[in-house]
């Protein structure tokens, strides 16, 4: 079954929706955007708790705990399978048995929120989440009442989804496979009036083979860009200049470059604020001003002007929704201070975005001394493929600790990452790097070796024992 051909099995009218594997960021917030439109929702999960079990549960969504054919004894019009599910799930079988319409979370985002919208979309291996969070909040500023969904949670709005009332459906284009029937990246199934294209580099290793692989998915995508739309394209990658002759549509380069269509121009730190200029088509934009830190928080931002210039938003009224943008969670979010001691938590997993956001603190926090707190646990960092670049991404650090990874049985014998070799060879570069078995270490030598002034910076896409709280409550 191919991509194309799946949107017309959803039923016109569905009253009734079962989610299966409900608690992802995504398939809950669809959850909540199909009660909120009137439906009937129901889902299930195997791992039912906060923050995203509350989040439900505030809005009387009844989650199933585990998986069972009984939680479809109801017979739902729909059925929407997340992309963690395997074939020989439970109620997937059932859903088999019973004939009942199913779809993906991708599909059902598409059907249901799209539909009669045109889609703006973010696509690229980073800066996917802040550049769709940044434009969704500049259409909301500019009283355009954008429709989103994105993979953080935006602090303006305490969430991340929103049904607007205007044209626009802003969402993010993950290139990650879709579900077990549907092998394709999730980016396939919109198609954007207006696209925003990042990076492309190697990642997720659990299902992209090597860099060409990555790049043909992205190459796909670009295929099938309308010619009537428009491709934003950061100016600085070669993987993306290799392919944007398959683009048929109209493509603006953003970056630093002088040949970019969306130019960044002088940039004056100064905390907590960044003020910066842009140029477009060789004149000068405007000035504009921004709480978000590092250089590529400002080509996010970059992107997202040049999408909302292309809707017709003028730059003053840009200037000042983006005067307004509070961030997003776990995008270098300060979680607190304590002692003079401040304590950030970043998403970056990716030794790509490891070194961006260490940089990018680093010179926003300019003397003070900065602790680089790292956990490799996702799929691709828990396996050697980055081994080595990992060791040139903390050099603005002052003080390093690298954790032991959590989930390491997962991975196979001889492909796994190791954390003690990590720290050998930063210990190599010169660096003062340590690495620690476990969360409770790592909380005992900050909290001993904390000094007034310090900048705790702590990276991971996953929990991290609540390190970041327990350190605060800690250094009291």
């Amino acid at each position: 079954m191919n991509h194309h051909d799946t949107d017309h099995r959803i039923p016109p009218d569905v009253h009734s929706v079962h989610l299966i594997a409900i608690c992802g960021t995504a398939m809950g917030a669809l959850a909540a955007m199909l009660q909120e439109m009137g439906l009937t929702v129901t889902g299930s999960d195997r791992n039912v708790y906060p923050p995203m079990s509350t989040f439900l549960q505030q809005r009387g969504i009844h989650v199933q705990e585990g998986f069972s054919p009984e939680h479809l004894a109801y017979r739902p019009d729909l059925v929407v399978v997340g992309n963690v599910v395997s074939r020989d799930n439970p109620e997937v079988e059932a859903v088999g048995r019973m004939g009942l319409t199913y779809c993906s979370m991708p599909e059902a985002l598409n059907h249901f929120a799209g539909t009669g919208k045109e889609t703006l979309l973010v696509a690229g291996t980073h800066g996917k989440t802040t550049t769709s969070s940044l434009l969704a909040w500049l259409l909301y500023a500019a009283d355009v009442d954008p429709t989103y969904m994105i993979g953080g949670i935006l602090n303006n709005f305490s969430g991340n989804y929103r049904l607007g009332r205007g044209g626009y459906f802003v969402v993010e284009g993950d290139e990650y496979d879709t579900a077990y029937f549907d092998k394709g990246p999730k980016f396939l199934h919109y198609r954007p009036r207006a696209a925003v294209l990042t990076s492309i580099e190697f990642d997720h290793a659990d299902i992209f083979n090597d860099l060409a692989h990555v790049k043909s998915a992205f190459g796909l995508f670009l295929d099938r860009m309308a010619t009537d739309s428009i491709l934003l394209a950061y100016d600085d990658d070669a993987n993306i200049e290799a392919l944007l002759p398959r683009a048929a549509c109209r493509v603006e380069r953003y970056g630093r470059s002088m040949r970019a269509d969306w130019r960044l121009g002088k940039v004056t730190v100064n905390p907590p604020e960044t003020r910066f200029e842009v140029w477009h088509n060789g004149d000068r934009y405007g000035e504009f001003v921004s709480r978000m830190i590092g250089e590529h928080n400002l080509l996010n931002t970059l992107a997202a002007l040049g999408v909302a210039h292309y809707l017709g938003i003028d730059a003053e009224t840009l200037a000042r929704g983006l005067a307004d943008f509070r961030g997003i969670k776990r995008r270098q979010e300060v979680r607190g201070v304590r002692r003079g001691v401040v304590v950030i938590d970043d998403f970056a997993h990716h030794p790509s975005a490891v070194r961006e956001t260490v940089r990018a603190v680093k010179t926003f926090y300019g003397a003070r001394r900065l602790v680089a707190v790292f956990e490799p646990r996702t799929n691709t960092s828990m396996r050697d493929v980055f081994q080595e670049a990992y060791a040139t991404c903390f050099d603005p650090a002052d003080l390093i600790c690298i954790r032991q990874p959590p989930l390491l049985n997962k991975i196979p014998d001889g492909e796994r990452f190791s954390s003690e070799k990590l720290v050998e060879d930063l210990q190599a570069r010169g660096q003062a790097a340590h690495y620690f078995q476990d969360t409770d270490a790592i909380l005992d030598f900050l909290v001993q070796g904390a000094r007034e002034g310090d900048v705790i910076l702590i990276m991971s896409n996953g929990g991290f024992d609540n390190i970041h709280e327990r350190l605060l409550e800690a250094l009291i």
